[in-house]
């Protein structure tokens, strides 16, 4: 046909009036799913079969308010980097969490990624009801004056910026005011099948871990 006759085939149909209506599709029925039709899934499975992906381990930490004597802070794998533009990061926490509240008054709170050698540490962050830093160094992150453990690979210093639910748990979106790392020549620590494990080879030197 060549652009003059495409050109002219165009204006013709444009000229031809506007087209029929397309009639729309019906919509579809809305409905609850009933209890008869959800996949039972036991919780030891569930937890067993997810244990099988690796996680690095954080400490979420957030400063102590007017009425507090010690900082909060709590263990947590469920984290995980979020946005690029505009910088969020998100972690998972349990609607009956005790620290939580805290973290939440406060509006911000520091992320410390830990490295390898702090499996204890994070076990001591494990726990509910003890001071959990006490005998433990750290300074305060920039922007919220939130803990950053000293010794952790890296640390994100965040405003909340949204919390969501999820089942038991709640997301926590946080936007990123700061951020920084350090040479962690023993890597990160990770949590896999229920305990703790490492990477297995220095970082750079060419092997990939087990």
């Amino acid at each position: 046909m060549g652009h003059a006759g495409a050109a002219a085939a165009a204006v013709r149909y444009l000229r031809s009036g506007p087209p029929a209506p397309v009639e729309a599709l019906p919509r579809p029925e809305l409905r609850c799913v009933g209890e008869d039709e959800r996949a039972p899934v036991d919780p030891g499975e569930f937890r067993r079969v997810l244990g099988n992906f690796a996680t690095g381990v954080t400490i979420v930490t957030a400063p102590a308010g007017p009425s507090e004597d010690t900082p909060a802070g709590f263990a947590c794998q469920s984290f995980s980097s979020l946005s690029l533009e505009p910088p969020l990061i998100a972690f998972m926490v349990g609607r009956t969490s005790t620290t939580w509240p805290r973290i939440a008054r406060a509006g911000a709170f520091c992320v410390n990624v830990l490295g390898a050698h702090q499996g204890e540490l994070c076990r001591a962050f494990a726990v509910s009801g003890a001071d959990k830093f006490a005998g433990v160094a750290y300074d305060a992150a920039p922007v919220s004056g939130a803990p950053r453990l000293t010794g952790a690979v890296a640390w994100i210093d965040c405003a909340i910026h949204a919390v969501h639910t999820g089942g038991d748990h709640l997301i926590v979106v946080g936007r990123v005011e700061a951020l920084g790392a350090t040479e962690a020549p023993d890597g990160p620590l990770l949590f896999h099948r229920g305990r703790f494990d490492r990477l297995h080879g220095s970082p750079g030197d060419g092997r990939p871990p087990r």
